[in-house]
C-alpha cells in the first residue's frame, strides 16, 4: 500500500477506496492509514473518500470520537442495505454462534466467486435453524441497543456518514445514536432469509438508487405535507421504505404485522427527527458567533490591562506584572475573565470534536483569527497562572507538562489556514508576541541559568555544556524574534523577567 500510494503522489489530487463486506473493514483501515499519512506529509492529494458496501463494523466509540476530533467522519460513507444482516453482526453477542456465523460467511464468499448466480431464494442453501439463531440474535440485541438512551457500553460504535439503501431510494444518517436505532428499526421488518440475501444486493439497490430522482418520485397518496421540515421527514421516511400504509387487502397483512408496521413508522420517524435536531451544525455554529460577541468585553478589559502593565512606571510589563501582583483590584478580575474565556473556547472544542460544527468550521477565518488573538493575548496569563501558583514544581515545565490542549489545536489551526502569512518585515513591535510559549522559554532559561550557577562538580562537564548550548540557543532565538520585531514591548521593558535573565545571562558569560 506504501508503494502504491507513493506512485499516486503527484499524479492524482484524489482517491476513492472502496470495498464490500469484510473488503469494506480492509477499506476503511486502509482509509484511516492513508489520512495520518497524508497528514504528516505535504501532499497533493486534497481529497480521499471511502465507501464500503454492507461492511461490518470496524471500531469502539473511542474511535470514532478520535475520527470526529480529526474531522475525517466526512470521509467515510457506508452504504447499508435495508435487511442486511453482516453490517449489523457485531452489535450481538455472536460468541456462542462462531461456528454459525463461519457457515454464513463461507456462503457468502461461495456466492461472491460465482457472480452469473441469481441471488433470490438463494440462502434457501443453507439451514432453517443457522438462518433463524442468527437474525433472532442480533434482532435481539440491536433492540435493546436501540431502545437505551445512550447506548455507550457496546464494543463496536459507527463512525461517518451511514446511507441506507432500499427499493424506494436511500437516505442518510450521520448521528451514531441514530444509525444504530435505524439499523434496528430496517431489520425487525425483514425476515431471516433477506437479511441473508440483502448481502449480496448491492449491485441492484446502488443501480436503481442513482436512477432515481426526488423531483422524478410521486408522494404517496397523501401528498407532501406543508411544512417542510415535515416534508423531509416523509420523504425520508419513504426512501428507507419504513412509511406505514393500510392494507388494502387483509389476504395480505396479518394483524400482527400491520401493527409491527405501524410501531416501526412510528419509531423510524422520532429516530429521523432524533438525528435531524442533533446534526444542525450551520445553526449551532450561527448562535456560537452571537455567544462570541458577547465575551468580547471580557476580551476587551483584558487588552486594556495589558496596555496599563506596559505603560505602568515599574516597566515590569504585562506577564511580569500579572504573575507578581497578586495583591492589586485589577488582577482578580482580568483572572476571571481569564478563565471564562477558557470555558467558552473549551466548549466550542468540545462541540467540533462531537460533530456539532460545520466540517469547515476550523477553516474559517472567522474563527481561525479569533482563537489565534485569543491564543496570543490568553496563554501569557495562563503561564504566569502556572508558575506563580508553583505548578511547575509539581507538574513540571508549562510547555510539556501544562499547556492546555486548545492551544495546541489553535496552533493546528494557524498553521492550516489557507491564506499565506505576509512575509513583510514589522517597521514596529508588535501588539502581542508571536510566540505564546515565549515566557513558558523565559521560565526554563531561568532554571538552566539558575542550575549553570549551582553546578561545582567538575566531573560534570557534559551537563554544564548542555546547559550552556541550551541557554545559547534560547538566547538566539529571543534576539531573532526582537530583531524581526515579533515580540511586544513588554518582552524588552526594563524590569521584565527577560530583561533581567539576559543581564544575569551577560554578568555571568563574562
Amino acid at each position: 500500500m506504501v508503494m502504491q500510494i507513493a506512485a499516486l503522489m503527484g499524479k492524482v489530487k484524489s482517491v476513492v477506496i472502496t470495498g464490500h463486506s469484510i473488503g469494506g473493514t480492509t477499506a476503511s483501515l486502509s482509509a484511516l492509514w492513508l489520512l495520518c499519512h497524508l497528514q504528516s506529509m505535504s501532499s497533493p492529494i486534497s481529497t480521499m473518500l471511502c465507501i464500503t458496501f454492507g461492511s461490518p463494523l470496524l471500531g469502539n466509540e473511542a474511535l470514532h470520537r478520535s475520527i470526529l476530533r480529526q474531522r475525517w467522519g466526512g470521509n467515510f460513507c457506508h452504504v447499508v442495505s435495508k435487511h442486511d444482516i453482516m453490517p449489523r453482526l457485531l452489535f450481538a453477542e455472536i460468541v456462542n454462534h462462531i461456528s454459525k456465523i463461519q457457515a454464513l460467511l463461507h456462503f457468502w464468499h461461495w456466492c461472491m466467486a460465482s457472480p452469473h448466480i441469481i441471488v433470490t431464494g438463494l440462502s434457501s442453501q443453507l439451514p432453517d435453524d443457522l438462518k433463524d439463531t442468527v437474525f433472532h440474535c442480533v434482532l435481539k440485541d440491536l433492540e435493546l441497543l436501540a431502545q437505551a438512551e445512550k447506548p455507550s457500553e457496546i464494543l463496536f460504535w459507527p463512525f461517518g456518514s451511514y446511507v441506507f439503501c432500499c427499493q424506494e431510494g436511500a437516505i442518510c444518517v450521520e448521528n451514531a445514536a441514530s444509525v444504530i436505532k435505524m439499523m434496528y428499526l430496517m431489520l425487525a421488518t425483514g425476515s431471516p432469509s433477506c437479511s441473508i440475501n440483502d448481502h449480496l444486493k448491492y449491485g441492484d439497490y446502488v443501480a436503481k438508487v442513482s436512477k432515481q430522482f426526488l423531483n422524478a418520485r410521486n408522494f404517496h397518496e397523501e401528498g407532501l405535507p406543508d411544512s417542510g421540515y415535515e416534508a423531509g421527514l416523509a420523504l425520508a421516511l419513504q426512501s428507507s421504505e419504513l412509511i406505514y400504509k393500510e392494507p388494502v387487502q387483509d389476504l395480505f397483512f396479518s394483524m400482527q404485522n400491520s401493527n409491527l408496521r405501524r410501531e416501526v413508522a412510528i419509531m423510524a420517524k422520532g429516530c429521523l427527527q432524533m438525528a435531524q435536531n442533533s446534526d444542525k451544525p450551520n445553526l449551532t455554529a450561527a448562535n456560537l458567533a452571537i455567544k462570541l460577541s458577547k465575551i468580547v468585553p471580557f476580551r476587551a478589559e483584558i487588552e486594556w490591562y495589558k496596555a496599563c502593565c506596559d505603560q505602568a512606571d515599574d516597566q515590569m510589563g504585562y506577564y511580569d506584572s500579572f504573575k507578581l501582583k497578586r495583591g492589586s483590584r485589577r488582577e482578580p478580575k482580568v483572572n476571571m475573565n481569564r478563565l471564562k474565556l477558557a470555558g467558552f473556547w473549551n466548549s466550542v472544542i468540545h462541540m467540533l470534536e462531537n460533530n456539532k460544527l460545520p466540517h469547515d468550521f476550523d477553516r474559517r477565518e472567522k474563527w481561525v483569527n479569533a482563537s489565534q488573538f485569543y491564543k496570543l493575548l490568553l496563554e501569557p496569563l495562563d503561564i504566569a497562572h502556572y508558575y506563580r501558583t508553583g505548578m511547575h514544581r509539581e507538574r513540571g515545565h508549562y510547555i510539556e507538562h501544562g499547556r492546555e490542549r486548545r492551544y495546541e489545536i489553535f496552533d493546528k489551526w494557524w498553521g492550516e489556514r489557507s491564506v499565506p502569512e505576509e512575509e513583510n518585515k514589522r517597521s514596529k513591535f508588535a501588539s502581542l508576541t508571536q510566540d505564546s510559549c515565549f515566557w513558558a522559554r523565559v521560565e526554563e532559561a531561568w532554571e538552566w541559568l539558575d542550575n549553570v550557577r549551582s553546578e561545582s562538580d567538575v566531573t560534570k562537564r557534559h551537563l554544564l555544556w548542555d546547559l550552556w548550548h541550551k541557554i545559547d540557543m534560547f538566547e538566539k532565538y529571543a534576539r531573532k524574534l526582537i530583531e524581526n520585531k515579533e515580540v511586544s514591548k513588554d518582552v524588552i521593558a526594563k524590569n521584565s523577567s527577560f530583561s533581567r535573565w539576559m543581564e544575569e545571562w551577560k554578568e555571568l558569560k563574562s
